[in-house]
């Protein structure tokens, strides 16, 4: 979708439709929506007192301008509540409104801005609230399909500005807007990609490109340097595919890693999990190739930071690999020593993710970080827990829970803070080695024991973990999340990112 920022009349927009807005409990429309009313003989005024328009959150309206106005169709898109109007509720508004002229077939969609005039937004937060949720919403999964795409969305969206001097503030937002958008889309065209194309090495290969464009540090580790660090815990899911596993390190301002904060972030990437011979289910494996959207967040997330040009050091970690079965693939009682020292009991080859991230946790150890946070579709567990509302937030650094419930609380990407207990070390405890990777056959305190294990091999850092199992594929669309691979967790950690200094 190409996106415009013009000076200008939305009276006067060449578009297929326009959108404009109202607040609930408003019955004379003022502002843009005041004029367009006007210019349609009092339309929509006539609309709201018989209850067809009422300005409830995400309500749209569409009208027919019948020749009194270029463009030959408007929508009203409702705001809401004035007095809780904020920019969470601006990106509901912006989805909804392009989903509708989505709908109604509109290519050309001209917009003014959701709440920068009387709904009080700063003018680049609600420019960037516009952009940001019409391409998420826009957003369709890669397809491998021998006829013509669907080519029935929004091909551009311009937002008309009528005061000249707020067009530099609304391009400041946009642009931001964009970036932390299609960085979210480059994560979710990953997870999507089928895992027969998108394998370990063709994620490293899409890595090294946008580390090219964006003039991110990379470095791909092969079998032989993870082995010789002793990252055995990793090789050991490895072993049971054909597939060679590769370990990406992305690094924004590794110049300035001295000078600057130090944030490093790990990504599960299992880009196909059978579960080994602790095998799945059939009837939902079909949807493993999203396993690896913990690393897919890094990937994106790395990629805003850097066209952010965020003042930050920030490191991205991303073990891929395949979890498959051969003769060489881990079984359950094996034990393997990882890049720590501390042994591991293999109980579950199902519970490879929080194998892979041992290692990666302890290899974050080099960094002298201010934090290191993990992201994972670690456990099944997580929702039954919290259903699809909210991903599990595992913590026992204070500072850095408030940094990330604040992001969470600006995006809409929710966390819900799980409990650490001491107590969990004992479920995890093994007869044949450190600690074990399951507590199967048993199924309670299934989040907080993997996040336990995934502590053990911690090197002494602020650390959290994110389980976004629940969140990473959307089974019912809402604003912003079509069905399908969500990213979630890109917006949420660029916004903790660009506040981090403050």
């Amino acid at each position: 979708m190409e996106i415009d920022i013009r000076q200008g009349d939305i009276l006067e927009a060449q578009a297929d439709l326009i959108i404009v807005n109202l607040f609930d409990g408003v019955t004379e429309p003022g502002g843009a929506t005041g004029a367009v009313d006007k210019a349609l003989d009092g339309q929509i005024t006539q609309l709201i007192a018989l209850g067809d328009c009422s300005g409830k959150l995400g309500e749209t309206t569409l009208l027919y301008t019948l020749g009194k106005l270029p463009a030959p169709r408007v929508l009203v898109v409702g705001l809401g509540p004035k007095d809780v109007f904020d920019g969470k509720k601006a990106r509901v508004v912006a989805a909804r409104a392009i989903s509708a002229a989505k709908k109604a077939g509109a290519k050309r969609v001209a917009t003014i801005v959701h709440g920068a005039g009387v709904g009080g937004l700063d003018p680049i937060e609600a420019a960037q609230a516009l952009v940001e949720a019409s391409l998420l919403e826009s957003y369709e999964m890669p397809a491998q399909r021998s006829g013509n795409g669907d080519e029935s969305g929004v091909e551009s969206l311009t937002v008309v500005e009528f005061h000249a001097e707020a067009i530099p503030l609304l391009e400041t937002g946009a642009q931001m807007g964009r970036i932390v958008a299609e960085s979210a889309i480059f994560s979710r065209d990953l997870a999507a990609t089928p895992s027969n194309i998108a394998t370990p090495g063709w994620v490293a290969a899409r890595a090294l490109e946008m580390a090219e464009e964006t003039g991110l540090d990379i470095r791909i580790m092969e079998w032989g340097e993870m082995e010789e660090l002793g990252m055995n815990i990793l090789l050991a899911v490895a072993k049971g595919s054909d597939e060679p596993p590769k370990f990406i390190i992305l690094e924004h301002n590794k110049e300035r890693a001295e000078e600057l904060p130090t944030i490093v972030l790990v990504g599960k990437g299992v880009t196909f999990d059978t579960g080994g011979y602790s095998l799945k289910r059939s009837d939902g494996m079909w949807k493993m190739k999203y396993d690896m959207s913990g690393a897919a967040n890094v990937l994106g997330i790395l990629r805003a930071a850097a066209l952010l040009n965020l003042p930050l050091h920030v490191v991205g970690l991303t073990p891929m690999v395949e979890n498959m079965i051969n003769g060489h693939a881990q079984k359950p009682g094996d034990v393997y020593k990882g890049m720590t020292g501390k042994t591991m009991e293999v109980i579950s080859t199902d519970a490879e993710g929080r194998m892979i991230l041992a290692d990666a946790l302890a290899y974050a150890g080099r960094y002298d970080a201010d934090a290191v946070i993990d992201q994972a579709t670690l456990t099944g567990a997580i929702s039954v827990a919290l259903g699809q509302q909210a991903a599990g937030l595992f913590t026992e650094d204070e500072a850095l829970k408030a940094r990330l419930l604040a992001a969470a609380e600006a995006t809409g990407e929710r966390l819900w803070p799980m409990p650490m207990f001491d107590e969990y070390k004992d479920y995890i405890k093994s007869d044949f080695a450190d600690v074990k990777n399951s507590t199967a056959p048993d199924r309670g305190a299934g989040v907080s024991t993997s996040a336990k294990f995934l502590q053990h091999f911690t090197e002494d850092y602020p650390w959290a973990h994110l389980d976004i199992a629940s969140m990473g594929w959307t089974k019912k669309p809402r604003p912003m999340y079509p069905a399908g691979a969500a990213a979630f967790g890109v917006r949420l950690l660029v916004q903790m990112l660009r506040d981090w200094n403050g």
